[in-house]
């Protein structure tokens, strides 16, 4: 193999003055050229960026998959330049596990059919997830890792080359300020005038010599310093406009986490919207199987964050409708279509959610649209009178968010 000596000889002598000057900084033996605040600054929020943004990306991957095998064996896959292969979900697997019991169970018993109804659902969340997973990775994970992996390493590159153009720099200052007291020194030497009766009057030769070189060696010291401080002011601009694209950054992960947080939305209104259908299916199984038995649902621990009202908040509580009747037993047989509004406290509500009326008592509803609800003595609390047109029934609240 055939070796430039020259230069390699040349960046072993750059390198090793480059090392010199290090540690001379760290011991505090030589002076340092400080960058000014804003850019100090500027590199202060990039490193924070850097840091965060790793934290975020490892706790989503962690959400998103939190089988640590699972993810070691994914990061293999990318490493390798392969596609990741296809991996059930949990609820997948479970609703598989669901159907081969009722198969082998008796599927027509009342155990096995809602081991069936209750696969299905839980097939549809997986899917649900599936969906989910692959949303998230593409409109959040992949920016966020498109920066670590390359705006970022840009800017560590430039970084240090910033650094190295920094340490030559101030060797080169250390070397003129150096040359330059050798010259003055050489050259009061050489101010000394002679005395010609000494036997050695080539002293004086030699000091104006000495003189003459060190200046020499000033005016060398003067152009690659000027040298160094171009390539250093220039570096500075290059790295500060890419610190500067920080605030793009900002931006660009701004806009991901939004549509992270949307993504996430639809995927819990989706699990919502399965778990109150198979909440549903099976109080309506278990009525027919107990028969005389209180089929509901308990309030949620707490209620979801919302801005709104009191009263919007609780009518927006998730949590199924509950069955229980309308009227005490022996008013069950009244007609809802002779029940008379009361003069005063209706109001309209939003639908939020699709409701498939469970018999001819309830009111079927569509999502987004408007309805007048009233409620009546003696009603539960978790059910209205609701009227759309000449159409009157019975409609759950937590399908509902009053608006007046």
């Amino acid at each position: 193999m055939d070796f430039n000596m020259k230069k390699l000889a040349s960046d072993a002598g750059i390198f090793f003055t480059r090392a010199v000057q290090f540690t001379e900084e760290k011991f505090g033996q030589a002076e340092k050229t400080e960058l000014d605040a804003q850019f100090e600054n500027l590199l202060a929020r990039a490193d924070s960026t850097k840091n965060w943004t790793e934290k975020i990306l490892r706790q989503t991957e962690v959400l998103l998959q939190p089988n640590p095998s699972a993810r070691v064996e994914e990061f293999l896959y990318e490493k390798l330049d392969r596609k990741v292969p296809s991996r059930v979900t949990n609820g997948e697997l479970l609703a598989q596990y669901m159907a081969e019991a009722a198969s082998e169970l008796g599927p027509t018993t009342p155990y096995g059919k809602t081991l069936i109804k209750v696969a299905e659902a839980e097939k549809r969340l997986g899917a649900a997830e599936r969906d989910f997973i692959h949303t998230a990775s593409i409109n959040f994970l992949t920016p966020l890792r498109t920066f670590l992996e390359g705006d970022w390493k840009m800017i560590s590159k430039e970084r240090r080359l910033l650094h190295n153009r920094r340490l030559d720099l101030d060797a080169c200052k250390a070397r003129l300020k150096k040359a330059k007291a050798a010259e003055a020194k050489a050259t009061c030497e050489g101010d000394t005038v002679p005395d010609f009766q000494e036997t050695r009057p080539r002293n004086y030769i030699l000091s104006a010599s000495a003189s003459a070189l060190w200046t020499d060696e000033v005016d060398k010291a003067e152009q690659e310093l000027r040298v160094a401080q171009t390539e250093f002011d220039r570096q500075a601009e290059v790295t500060r406009l890419l610190l500067e694209g920080i605030s793009s950054t900002h931006v660009n992960h701004l806009r991901c986490l939004h549509e992270f947080v949307e993504s996430q939305t639809t995927y819990y209104a989706q699990c919502y919207r399965h778990m109150l259908d198979l909440q549903k299916q099976l109080g309506s199984s278990q009525g027919a199987i107990f028969p005389g038995t209180f089929v509901g649902t308990t309030e949620p621990a707490s209620p979801p964050l919302s801005s709104t009202s009191p009263t919007t908040a609780a009518a927006t509580m998730p949590g199924g409708p509950s069955v229980a009747s309308l009227a005490p037993p022996g008013e069950a047989a009244l007609c809802l279509e002779e029940v008379a509004p009361p003069a005063s406290g209706t109001r309209k509500a939003r639908v939020l959610y699709d409701y498939e009326a469970a018999d001819s008592s309830e009111l079927a509803l569509l999502a987004d649209e408007l309805i007048t609800v009233y409620s009546l003595p003696g009603m539960d609390p978790d059910w209205l009178i609701g009227e759309r047109g000449n159409k009157k029934g019975k409609v759950p609240v937590t399908y509902l968010e009053l608006l007046s």
